[in-house]
């Protein structure tokens, strides 16, 4: 059965970095806007930097929902599932910010993730003011047989050609709901 936790204590935070991908889920304000779910999915990006404070780095992608509605409104959750083990689904409830690489003290809480070199596009931090869990029955049992290697090839190749600028200028100014993001 769910219950509401104080904190992230050390036992979940060890539950928490064994899973292999997490989702982040917010919204804008506007009651016909976009509600927006993104799985990330590898959990070297994510770090729990205090019993109630969360962060990953987000990198440049074909949106920026995230960065938009956590500049508008801040409301955010990050949904861990157990997709392997025992069932258990564990959702954090906060305040989204971002940090930006030209945002003071960027650089400090990156070097906590120790970011590759390219297409970290900001850094995601979230004041968690509800920790909850739940049963998890729901969740199908699946076997984790790796990692893709598509971003990877594609960030190299816009590191080639000369970088992310363009890209994030035409893909990541705005939400898809017209909210400026970058």
């Amino acid at each position: 059965m769910g219950k509401v936790l104080e904190e992230i204590d050390e036992k979940l935070a060890a539950w928490i970095e064994r899973q292999h991908l997490f989702f982040v889920a917010t919204a804008p304000l506007a009651e016909d806007g976009h509600v927006n779910v993104s799985p990330k999915g590898d959990l070297r990006w994510f770090r729990i930097l205090g019993p109630l404070e969360v962060g990953y780095l987000d990198f440049v992608g074909s949106g920026a929902e995230t960065i938009a509605h956590a500049r508008e409104n801040g409301r955010i959750v990050v949904m861990f599932c157990a997709f392997d083990g025992p069932p258990r689904i564990v959702r954090l409830h906060g305040r989204a910010s971002v940090k930006l690489p030209e945002d003071p003290g960027f650089e400090e809480l990156a070097a906590r993730f120790d970011p590759p070199e390219h297409a970290v596009r900001s850094v995601i931090r979230v004041e968690v003011e509800r920790v909850a869990d739940s049963c998890g029955y729901g969740v199908p049992l699946m076997e984790f047989t790796g990692k893709r290697s598509q971003y990877d090839q594609w960030v190299d190749k816009k590191a080639r050609d000369g970088g992310f600028d363009d890209y994030i200028a035409e893909k990541n100014a705005a939400s898809i709901d017209g909210l400026p993001a970058i």
